[in-house]
């Protein structure tokens, strides 16, 4: 095994990593040596190319097909330089006054979070689109929102000369998107921090973290690792752990920290996801400008919220529930097909969790409860009326009977839709957003780190990611993330 000296390593580069990676270059600056391993490779924008199978299998964890172990639920997350901020759409929204005061983190205040997110806002580029930018996909949605009665949104994103290929979770090929591969990681870069890509961490221990770095596929996208694959003892005082939170509760519980830990790798949450489409009689231009471009927040008073999207023929042919000719019909209209993204807002509860298989990867058990699927249940009726009211002819709904309605079944989608009508398994859940596992809190017995990403009994360990929420953020997360990977950050500078 190659032995490395270093003063902290960061383990992924994701919005908590390459956040981190960018707040450490006074280290760097001073002669420290930080260095960060990411599992994933180091994507060139020529290396997304937009073939949909490839790049599933080139940028997320078995292909995007992750599943729970209950078979229920399709668990996205990409492992790549720059984490999921590679293929995310880039929708960047502050942590929720709210849900910061429900956590109740002692030492967490939502005044701070906010203040830091706001400087990721300017570096990040985050911004509003110009109407220019906006397709009809989301056009349709705003108009079927007024036509239904719901409030609908913008998102600010953080794009940087968007040509409006739609691409978003397949890779940016036109390097408009400003996620932590655009930004924060190549100024760590320049100014000496040290990236090591293919570096699959498996385990820390006190002062160093065992690497194994893995050879580039044949062929395949991407450019091949910095060292020389093999076995490496990185060997630092200060240790950051920003795998996301699949990975880093993995990591931890390899690395024998459960025991000390009750609450390691529980608690997990992850926004259930359905897409739901709705079929027009003439073309909707889905596939080009920006895909997210409005929501319909709910998550206070129903539980719930309904994103603009854009997916492509496979995620769309698996997402939609049923076989045969219903199927083939939806498929055949994929031109004229309006798109809705519905997120569920789920608690953290203990059995939800990530725990190790015996070969060390990471398995997932979420079990879903009666409250999560009359979440699921009011947001496909809400997003049926608003498919109704853009001029949908046909509306593919999951949690109905029957999963088609037509127009004439507008003024019935209260009836005909219920949560009954969810079977687990057979109905194409998601998962959007993974967070919690490492939760913040006062003590071990309750939380596994403290508000600043201590990992309680490890002075010399931190968590930076979306595993410290305690609860779900019911938004898109990237920001809030940002912003504790910044207070982790701060605090590694003052022990340092």
């Amino acid at each position: 095994m190659h032995e490395v000296v270093a003063d902290v390593v960061v383990v992924g580069s994701g919005a908590g990593g390459g956040t981190v990676a960018q707040r450490l270059v006074p280290l760097a600056e001073r002669g420290r040596k930080v260095i960060v391993v990411e599992q994933g490779p180091r994507f060139r924008d020529r290396d997304f190319d937009g073939n949909e199978l490839r790049m599933a299998r080139a940028l997320y964890a078995d292909a995007g097909g992750f599943l729970n172990e209950e078979g229920t639920l399709t668990l996205a997350f990409a492992r790549a330089y720059g984490g999921s901020t590679v293929v995310y759409t880039g929708t960047s929204l502050p942590p929720p006054e709210r849900v910061v005061r429900q956590w109740a983190v002692p030492g967490l205040a939502h005044d701070d979070l906010v203040r830091r997110a706001r400087r990721y806002v300017g570096e990040n580029n985050v911004h509003l689109l110009p109407d220019e930018e906006i397709n009809e996909n989301n056009r349709l949605f705003v108009g079927g929102c007024g036509a239904a009665g719901y409030s609908a949104h913008q998102f600010p994103v953080n794009v940087k000369g968007c040509r409006g290929s739609s691409l978003c979770n397949l890779g940016c090929p036109n390097g408009a998107k400003q996620g932590t591969h655009k930004v924060q990681l190549p100024s760590a870069e320049a100014a000496g921090v040290e990236v090591v890509t293919r570096a699959e961490a498996i385990r820390v221990e006190p002062g160093a973290v065992v690497v194994r770095v893995h050879p580039s596929e044949v062929g395949g996208p991407g450019t091949p690792p910095e060292w020389e694959p093999g076995s490496y003892r990185i060997r630092a005082p200060k240790i950051v752990v920003a795998g996301g939170a699949i990975g880093s509760s993995a990591l931890l519980l390899r690395s024998g920290l459960g025991s000390g830990l009750p609450v390691l790798g529980r608690g997990l949450t992850v926004h259930p996801a359905l897409i739901l489409v709705g079929e027009h009689d003439h073309d909707v231009s889905n596939d080009v400008g920006h895909p997210k471009s409005f929501y319909v927040d709910r998550a206070a008073d129903e539980g719930f919220l309904l994103e603009t999207c854009t997916y492509f023929p496979f995620v769309t042919a698996k997402s939609l529930t049923g076989f045969g000719p219903a199927h083939e019909r939806f498929m055949r209209a994929f031109p004229r097909l309006q798109m809705i993204l519905v997120l569920a807002c789920d608690r953290a509860l203990h059995r939800n969790r990530v725990t190790v298989a015996r070969d060390g990867r990471p398995a997932v058990h979420y079990a879903f409860t009666p409250e999560l699927v009359r979440r699921l249940a009011a947001a496909n009726r809400a997003s049926a009326r608003i498919f109704f009211g853009a001029g949908a002819l046909r509306v593919h709904a999951p949690l109905a009977d029957p999963q088609v309605l037509d127009a004439k079944d507008a003024q019935r989608v209260d009836e005909l839709v219920a949560p009954s009508n969810f079977q687990p398994g057979r109905c194409s859940v998601s998962a959007a957003h993974l967070q919690g596992g490492c939760r913040m809190g006062l003590d071990a017995a309750e939380s596994v780190t403290d508000s600043w990403g201590r990992v309680h009994g490890h002075p010399w360990l931190r968590v930076a990611d979306a595993s410290l929420f305690p609860d779900a953020i019911q938004i898109n997360p990237y920001l809030t993330i940002m912003a504790l990977a910044d207070r982790v950050a701060e605090g590694v500078l003052a022990d340092m």
